[in-house]
């Protein structure tokens, strides 16, 4: 079983490889998965991603990642929340 981590106020150049690389490296648990998210229409990072690691794992790499440095800024981790509904307008339900 699997927990998926979001990652908020990732630096503008960094890469789904390097979030890899970097919660690989620090998190201390294996990473399944990656990714920085970005803009559809520019490619863009829009500044945040999630990860993907074992769930048992889940709070050892939150406290060792969430506070820490990244390229000079403040990474923020905590356990993602599943998305909201969408309306045909593509706006959240209420």
């Amino acid at each position: 079983m699997t927990k998926t981590l979001f990652v908020g106020n990732l630096p503008w150049n960094v890469e789904s490889s390097e979030l890899l690389q970097v919660f690989s490296e620090h998190g201390g648990a294996e990473v399944i998965s990656a990714r920085v998210i970005t803009d559809r229409e520019t490619g863009r990072s829009r500044g945040f991603g999630f990860v993907e690691v074992p769930a048992d794992k889940a709070e050892a790499v939150i406290e060792a990642m969430n506070n820490a440095q990244l390229s000079g800024r403040t990474i923020v981790v905590n356990e993602a929340k599943a998305r909201e509904p969408m309306d045909r307008n593509g706006r959240g339900r209420n």
